[in-house]
């Protein structure tokens, strides 16, 4: 078991209910990641689940979660043959932190088609800026458990030089060399920074909805 998988695990305590503690070392200067917090709250819902991978993933972020423990409740809405439909909350003391529905289904047979390209393409990953280690006392725990490498324009903003398009872009993967998975991937795609920062603008800049959906593993 990797530490991203300790990081992320749920303990089942009835079909609705999971015990989670959410880790430290996923924070952004304080709050947690939500793209962490995701992966969490999915384990969950997969494991309750007939089928094996979380399709189309929409949240809700209504506080910022702390380190610690917390639950995941499940209310269960719809299950066939080929999706499961199901509406997951993040709890702490019992106060909601991310509501979300999911559907679930199982993606083993789907062939991926990666024909269309991506929707700007990427240089080498040896012409990509590479962030420095942010110092420790800064509370950005998050970087210690990824690597990004960023398409250099979309980080322009960091020496004022913002490409005013609001776009970010980098190649990932966990620091401790975890092959990637839905989980991984639910993390993955709440790890850049604000695009925001690249259209121009700076400041605080919390998720509070996202959506994303799983094509194929």
């Amino acid at each position: 078991m990797t530490k991203f998988d300790e990081a992320t695990r749920a303990v089942r305590v009835d079909e609705t209910t999971y015990d989670v503690h959410l880790d430290p070392g996923y924070a952004v200067g304080g709050p947690l990641n939500g793209g962490y917090l995701l992966a969490v709250l999915l384990r969950a819902v997969v494991d309750a689940s007939p089928h094996e991978h979380p399709v189309t993933t929409s949240a809700q972020f209504l506080r910022v979660a702390p380190p610690g423990p917390a639950r995941v409740r499940l209310e269960p809405l719809k299950s066939g043959r080929t999706v499961t439909m199901t509406r997951a909350t993040l709890l702490q003391d019992d106060v909601p932190l991310i509501e979300t529905l999911v559907t679930t289904a199982t993606l083993n047979d789907v062939v991926p088609d990666w024909s269309d390209g991506p929707s700007a393409a990427m240089p080498p990953i040896e012409e990509c800026f590479r962030p420095p280690v942010p110092d420790p006392g800064s509370g950005m725990t998050l970087n210690e458990r990824m690597e990004l490498a960023f398409d250099p324009p979309t980080v322009g903003w960091l020496d004022g030089r913002p490409t005013g398009r609001p776009e970010a872009r980098a190649y990932f993967r966990l620091a401790e060399g975890k092959e990637p998975d839905p989980y991984v991937l639910a993390m993955a795609v709440d790890c850049l920074p604000p695009v925001v920062f690249s259209a121009g603008a700076r400041g605080w800049a919390p998720t509070v909805d996202l959506t994303w959906h799983l094509r194929a593993l």
